[in-house]
């Protein structure tokens, strides 16, 4: 389109909708952010309403609009990405029910049943994507069985990308990424009738919408999408693969010398290597993901622990609580700013934590949805410091721990997320894995990442390598080299992780057996 300097990536997470402008070149111009909404139960429901999603979605455009001149005639083209998994039913009128998003545990005992299935190593070596509750899949086989009627009157299931995507086009589609890990093989990013039967799921094979790579192929923005977000109808589309790879695309998991990985160390902490898809490694447990990067042959293989910093989160949050009980009133930001300090005053390796706060458990590099966190080797000499430490270190140990299960560890970590900002939390990731760390400028990563395969697939740049030639690498900070003594110190702890893992299991089941025999009145009181 003549005159058009801007591209839009989407970012549709799980807590925000962000909608980011970048010029051709891949700076970042400006960005606007509309809070997501979903609801929670006690049946372990997780879901959104689609509808307001998609308005949300249309919100964020419209305060971009507001914040670039003459944006709608400005912009090349559009990218949208989103939070990956969950399940998301459209009928003939519309959405059947409020999506099942990815943090929906319902599924739970019909991944316990299907896993252990004799067809479900074949589902695993197709994918290379093991079972868990979060998968479409997996949820579609949980309504196949106890909910029919939502299958019933679905036309298709969707992503939340696809669901937005979808409304800004017309088009009812999925990218190579999500149909490949859920139910396709990696190999040739095409559905696998292997695979779907193995999910019980070959009667429903209807519902699973036509695969489109966003980086070759891009569809019109609507007349209507275009009156509901400021934007000129007729501009390009392109649908993104999912947030994971979109966000590892952005901040450097591909391009330069050697076996590069990168790690998002937020809330949760994301794993990712890319590979050439021969080369993947399947592990003997079936956990992990592969999925596709919008790169010919290549692929990231993922695994992924439910809770990274949120270990942080909690270890400090007791200490503001105690202060708080004493009549100190701390903030947490106020605490965040002693972690240095606390790590300066502790030795290394001393302590093992595991980091299976959340109440999901925990699926990289194993699935166990009763394996909770916890400290090994506490001594009446330690204190408060060692404590923090010890959380931190266990981030590391876990991250050793899912990159170990994807074959060697990485020669680099490109790094992203609330950890990176951290000297004392970086230096402990690097020595952990023995690799040096680079951790990206680019603030969003992952509506840069959407908007990169829109660059490509107008033409702006002839393929993915010359985009993140441009758009990636030079945004890149300078390799940190991990300090040796910390280390041969992690090499020594490593051992001891993973040791005390792999003989909890008994203990996590016993105390889920406690929990579910308490009574309401236990539970109030304790």
């Amino acid at each position: 389109m003549q005159g058009t300097d801007i591209l839009i990536g989407i970012d549709a997470g799980t807590s925000v909708i962000k909608a980011v402008s970048f010029d051709l070149q891949g700076r970042q111009l400006a960005a606007a952010s509309v809070p997501n909404r979903y609801t929670t139960g006690p049946d372990g429901s997780a879901t959104q309403n689609l509808r307001q999603t998609w308005e949300d979605c249309a919100a964020a455009l419209r305060q971009l609009g507001d914040r670039i001149d003459n944006l709608a005639t400005r912009t090349a083209a559009l990218s949208v990405t989103a939070q990956g998994d969950g399940t998301w039913l459209v009928g003939r009128d519309g959405p059947v029910s409020d999506a099942w998003i990815w943090l929906d545990a319902r599924a739970a005992p019909t991944v316990e049943r299907l896993a252990q299935g004799d067809a479900n190593r074949a589902r695993f070596e197709a994918t290379g994507t093991g079972l868990n509750t979060c998968q479409q899949g997996s949820q579609m086989a949980h309504m196949d069985t106890h909910a029919p009627e939502l299958l019933d009157g679905a036309e298709v299931a969707l992503h939340c990308k696809d669901w937005l995507y979808l409304n800004l086009t017309g088009i009812r589609a999925t990218d190579p990424s999500e149909a490949s890990f859920t139910f396709g093989n990696f190999r040739n990013r095409q559905y696998d009738d292997t695979v779907i039967a193995a999910l019980g799921l070959t009667h429903r094979r209807n519902l699973l919408p036509e695969i489109v790579d966003g980086s070759e192929i891009t569809h019109p923005l609507t007349a209507e999408a275009a009156a509901r977000t400021g934007l000129r109808a007729g501009t390009p589309v392109s649908l993104g693969y999912v947030d994971m790879v979109m966000t590892a695309l952005g901040a450097g998991v591909y391009g330069g010398a050697g076996d590069v990985a990168c790690s998002t160390v937020g809330s949760t902490g994301v794993h990712l290597r890319a590979v050439a898809a021969p080369d993947v490694h399947l592990n003997a447990e079936g956990t992990g993901y592969v999925i596709c990067l919008p790169i010919p042959g290549i692929v990231t293989q993922v695994q992924t622990n439910m809770a990274a910093t949120l270990n942080l989160d909690w270890v400090l949050g007791m200490a503001a609580g105690i202060m708080s009980d004493m009549g100190h009133s701390v903030s947490h930001r106020d605490l965040v700013d002693h972690i240095e300090g606390w790590l300066a005053a502790s030795r290394p390796g001393q302590i093992v934590y595991h980091p299976y706060i959340s109440d999901a458990g925990e699926r990289g590099p194993f699935v166990n949805a009763d394996a909770r966190a916890g400290f090994v080797g506490l001594a009446q000499h330690h204190r408060y410091p060692d404590m923090l430490r010890a959380v931190a270190e266990g981030l590391g140990m876990a991250m050793r721990d899912c990159y170990a299960a994807m074959g060697p560890l990485p020669s680099e970590l490109r790094l992203t997320g609330g950890a990176a900002r951290s000297r004392g939390l970086r230096g402990i990731l690097s020595a952990s894995l023995n690799a040096p760390v680079r951790v990206s400028e680019r603030d969003e990563a992952g509506a840069a990442g959407a908007a990169m395969m829109a660059a490509v697939a107008i033409g702006a740049y002839p393929d993915m390598e010359a985009c993140i030639g441009e758009w990636v690498t030079p945004l890149l900070g300078e390799a940190e080299a991990p300090d040796p003594d910390l280390v041969a110190a992690y090499a020594r702890l490593f051992p001891a992780f993973t040791a005390s893992r792999q003989a909890l299991p008994p203990a996590w089941d016993a105390l889920a057996s406690a929990r579910a025999a308490q009574t309401p009145l236990t539970r109030r009181l304790t």
